[in-house]
């Protein structure tokens, strides 16, 4: 079985002293069930409702006292009473207005129950009448698997831990980023990593891809009632792919002729279901960084295999030694994005990107990554041997900040940089890094700091 270390996140919200209803947030088939009910193995008694099910929904028909409802829970499932080591599952619980009224009452009156919630967020954005109790549940974001959980599920279980530490001496290099190739490849949605795992083989996973657009689609069909509506939705999840890593304008997308505010209400709408995140630019060259929604933005989906498959351009990587050197570098921008979220549990986490647009000044850095405790960070991707960074040095000369990173395809290794233009001149330290140590960036910093 392919293990998530989202698992962890849920062993420290347990062990929480004034714990919450979790609801666990997540597009469709990144693996929530399939997390929850592995953690419901280390509790005495799992109660799993699915309200897709028929039996588990009628459960929640008519409003009931919260412990008569709960007696009634262990009383269909045939489970003892043990409060303390009980973990309660509603799955699909978008489904009943009245299971999501309820998880208050769970709080408030069994604060001892371990409870979670999950369910398909583009059925619950359609209907607007749903809405989770304010300040009675707590929120956690499952997103694909992340390049250290690819390798664990591929066996490499002591080059995962390398990663995870920043320690992957100079003689693994070559073998760590051949199998990071493979990782941009597949992508991180557990059934294809699981399945690639077993197989070694790209090709059998074309089914799998198949399966998850088909899913998406089929969400669209089924709950978007508006004909308008449903015809922009199928439309971005249709031909949007292709713009991955690419600013965009809302109107007339993908040569269409739908309307910026139609547009931009579907996206934002796929946005919230976290199959896509709309990552807009920053002018701030220091914190706080305030987003310009004014601003074109960037169309980044939740994961880049998934992507390479949907936009047809798979085939153009098979063999190469270096994929995150095609398609004009967009996987190299899109997987870095990806792995930087990976292990980030936060539902509103966003990502951001610097952009100067001035008559005379153009510029663009690829992100910008906020550590709570030690400040701004700038980050350049560049695939290849392209080692270009005037965009980056442009905002160190602005900025003032003494420390930037650059994530390639080479060794880790560190730079002097000192930078002299007729305006300013600026020296700062460049931390040159491989691809797969994207996802430990806040081990990287912390590491940095602590060299000081």
């Amino acid at each position: 079985m392919l293990e998530r270390e989202a698992i962890k996140w849920l062993r420290e919200w347990r062990r929480k002293r004034d714990r919450k209803p979790l609801v666990l947030r997540g597009a469709r088939q990144v693996g929530k069930t399939t997390l929850i009910k592995s953690f419901g193995k280390e509790f005495d008694v799992f109660l799993y409702f699915n309200l897709d099910v028929k039996e588990d929904l009628d459960i929640f028909r008519e409003e009931k006292n919260i412990s008569d409802l709960f007696e009634l829970m262990l009383a269909v499932k045939g489970k003892p009473k043990k409060v303390s080591e009980t973990l309660l599952f509603i799955d699909e619980i978008q489904n009943s207005s009245l299971a999501i009224k309820m998880l208050r009452y769970f709080y408030e009156e069994i604060p001892e129950l371990c409870v979670v919630a999950a369910g398909s967020l583009l059925e619950t954005l359609v209907n607007v009448n749903l809405s989770f109790p304010v300040g009675r549940v707590e929120y956690m974001a499952l997103r694909p698997c992340s390049f250290r959980e690819f390798l664990n599920a591929m066996g490499e279980n002591a080059l995962a831990d390398m990663v995870k530490n920043v320690s992957v001496p100079m003689l693994l290099h070559e073998k760590v980023m051949s199998l990071f190739n493979k990782y941009v490849l597949v992508g991180g949605m557990p059934q294809a990593v699981a399945q690639y795992a077993e197989s070694r083989d790209i090709v059998s996973l074309r089914n799998v891809y198949q399966s998850l657009l088909a899913g998406y689609m089929d969400d669209v069909e089924k709950y978007e009632s508006k004909t308008i509506m449903r015809q922009i939705l199928r439309l971005i999840i249709t031909k949007g792919w292709t713009y991955a890593g690419e600013r965009i304008v809302f109107g007339n997308f993908a040569e269409s002729n739908y309307k910026s505010r139609d547009v931009a209400e579907a996206m934002r709408m796929l946005e919230k279901t976290m199959l896509m995140e709309l990552v807009y630019p920053t002018t701030a060259l220091n914190v706080p960084i305030m987003p310009d929604m004014k601003k074109r933005p960037k169309l980044m989906w939740l994961d880049t295999g998934l992507m390479n498959f949907a936009a047809g351009v798979q085939s153009e990587l098979f063999g190469k030694t270096d994929v995150t050197d095609s398609w004009r570098g967009k996987q190299a921008e899109h997987i870095v994005g990806q792995e930087l979220l990976a292990h980030n549990p936060m539902f509103l986490s966003a990502r951001s990107f610097w952009v100067r647009e001035d008559r005379n000044s153009q510029a663009e850095l690829d992100y910008l990554y906020n550590h709570p405790l030690y400040g701004l960070f700038p980050i350049e991707v560049k695939s290849g041997h392209n080692a270009h960074l005037k965009s980056l040095h442009l905002f160190m000369t602005e900025s003032k900040l003494g420390r930037a990173f650059r994530f390639w395809n080479s060794p880790y290794s560190e730079d002097e940089v000192a930078v002299k233009n007729q305006y300013s001149d600026c020296r700062f330290m460049l931390y040159n890094l491989p691809y797969y140590y994207a996802g430990e960036i806040e081990t990287l910093i912390e590491k940095i700091y602590g060299m000081l």
